[in-house]
């Protein structure tokens, strides 16, 4: 050992006295309490996180702050905690603005909101009823102090409810929303308006049945109302009524031939009669003054049907003569991508990288890249739009999570949602996102108890019933438990394609090929997905229907030549097919 200094050495005696004379005079007991928290200084904390970019700290030191102060701090820690995307701090302080503040509409909207985003249906359903009934705030009040959307005064009446809407869609999916909404709102003697705005929901939350009651409502009340008119129609289609469907197009045509030109031709297409909606547009085309809107029609019909050569002559038609949108941009750099044509896909992505379709381009690009193996290019075009538009940071984190899924990049994908967790505890999305991930990356263990979690914590969210269903239909395993969990989405969503499709593929692994068909078939008409088509196709052959299975997989292929798991099951079974 090192040997002491000598100087230290003498010095050590004097201290060790000095120490033992101090602490004869400090009197026993417990320490002192530390001093309370100041509301205050906690709410300069959480600025100055917020501006260092530290959205966590921000979002829980404002949520205590919240604990001890008035209304505008609990509404502000609200409005933090929602933009940071942390929910359990966002949750904690909507409840302390709800509490101090019980006649705000703009409070009881929040609450609504996080309420939803947490899938607790029966808060978010106070909540909607305590706003109905709350009276309309005064823009200048108080319960406007600080930022974000809720400081817009909501307004009463069918306008209220359309405000309402708005927000609470801006940040939850249409299930969740008209979960909230339905069987809160007083629809005896509501207007056409109102009844029109229930069913627009309904059929966004995969209840047509019911969208098409709201419309026949609204339509016998005012015949000639479009929007009605148009809701009816697209009832129809998804439920499977192609002549109901078509009668309520013409009839919206002679009602507004104007606003109702295309309906008939829109519905067509839908149905996925391409041969009839071509025809109508070329009648349109011949008799009509918009020209250039069928143009484009007719451009989007030959590229759904996988007419390439026709969909890039119109498109580019369109814009020689000036007629070119955003749309017809992107159009051709699809049409570009899918015949192979990666740098002009790449180029045309990149005009529009700062467009309103900015979002999708980059999305695109980015799959190319990474196709191509240019991982860091391709990251960085989304990174680039996460630093830009930092609201949008969740939904970022999981699109280049579920990039690097599709191309194989799982380690990568996990290490990123894992990190994203640590800002956004407890966040939904993400933790759903991890559980596909680890299901894509062959931890189907992981993946499934990933997925108990969440349900634990949301048991009746449609969304994670069928996606624990499906998968553990998908490997085989708990077949009758995951039949019942797909039926329990399927009852809050009956016209969920994607339910609907578990549905018939939960039949088929249990052995039921005939009575999977009728699911498949229906879900694919709604959302002609290739997975469907695969999945459909399958049944169809296993049921001994062999020719029609093959007019399903070429039709789907024509839709969608590039999908993978399409082209594995048609190789399956048609080993030498082109």
């Amino acid at each position: 050992m090192r040997p002491v200094n000598h100087s230290v050495r003498l010095l050590l005696p004097a201290l060790c006295a000095a120490l033992a004379a101090a602490c004869a005079t400090v009197p026993e007991g417990p320490p002192p309490p530390p001093p309370a928290p100041d509301a205050a200084a906690l709410t300069i904390v959480a600025e100055i996180a917020l501006q260092r970019g530290d959205c966590r700290t921000a979002s829980e030191t404002y949520a205590r702050a919240a604990q001890l102060a008035s209304a505008p701090v609990a509404q502000r820690a609200s409005e933090v905690g929602l933009a940071c995307e942390d929910l359990p701090a966002a949750w904690a302080a909507a409840q302390r603005w709800r509490e101090l503040a019980p006649q705000s509409r703009e409070a009881q909207a929040m609450y609504a909101t996080i309420a939803l985003k947490l899938y607790r249906i029966t808060a978010a359903r106070a909540a909607v009823k305590a706003f109905l009934s709350a009276p309309p705030q005064h823009p200048s009040g108080a319960d406007h102090a600080g930022s974000g959307a809720s400081a817009k005064p909501i307004r009463a009446g069918d306008s209220g409810l359309a405000d309402l809407a708005t927000l609470l869609l801006a940040e939850c999916d249409p299930p969740e929303v008209f979960a909230a909404l339905n069987g809160e709102i007083d629809t005896a003697g509501a207007s056409p308006a109102r009844l029109t705005l229930l069913g627009e929901l309904a059929l966004e939350a995969y209840d047509a049945r019911t969208a098409e009651g709201y419309a026949l409502r609204a339509v016998a009340q005012s015949p000639d109302d479009p929007r009605a008119n148009h809701l009816l129609a697209q009832a129809y289609v998804v439920l499977g009524q192609p002549a109901k469907a078509i009668a309520a197009a013409r009839g919206l045509m002679r009602k507004q031939p104007r606003r109702g030109m295309l309906e008939l031709a829109d519905v067509y297409q839908e149905l996925g009669r391409v041969e009839d909606a071509h025809q109508e547009l070329e009648r349109l085309r011949a008799t009509a003054g918009s020209r250039a809107e069928v143009d484009r029609r007719l451009a989007v019909l030959a590229y759904e049907s996988g007419d390439l050569r026709e969909a890039q002559q119109r498109f580019g038609d369109l814009a020689e003569s000036g007629e070119a949108d955003e749309s017809t941009l992107m159009y051709l750099s699809d049409i570009a991508a899918r015949q192979g044509d990666v740098d002009a896909a790449l180029t045309g992505y990149g005009k529009l990288a700062d467009s309103s379709l900015g979002l999708e381009a980059r999305e695109k690009a980015a799959a190319l890249l990474l196709a191509s193996h240019h991982t860091t290019e391709a990251l960085a075009l989304l990174q680039e739009y996460a630093q830009q538009h930092p609201e949008d940071g969740v939904d970022m984190t999981v699109a280049e999570a579920q990039l690097l899924g599709d191309h194989g990049a799982t380690d990568a994908a996990l290490k990123l949602l894992n990190e994203a967790l640590r800002s956004h505890p407890q966040h939904p999305a993400l933790e759903y996102e991890r559980a596909i991930v680890l299901e894509e990356a062959g931890r189907v263990s992981e993946s499934l108890q990933a997925l108990q979690g969440l349900l634990a914590q949301r048991p009746d969210d449609p969304t994670v019933l069928n996606a624990l269903g499906y998968t553990l239909a998908d490997h085989g395993l708990e077949l009758p438990r995951a039949e019942a969990l797909i039926r329990r989405a399927l009852g809050a969503m009956p016209d969920n394609p994607a339910v609907l499709d578990s549905l018939g593929w939960v039949r088929f692994r249990r052995g039921d090929a005939a009575g999977a068909v009728p699911s498949l078939e229906r879900a694919y008409g709604i959302s002609h997905d290739a997975q469907i088509a695969a999945h459909w196709g399958q049944a169809l052959w296993v049921a001994g229907r062999r020719q029609d299975a093959r007019k399903v997989w070429a039709e789907a292929l024509a839709r969608d030549p590039d999908s993978k798991s399409l082209q594995a099951v048609v190789a399956r079974f048609i080993p030498n097919a082109k």
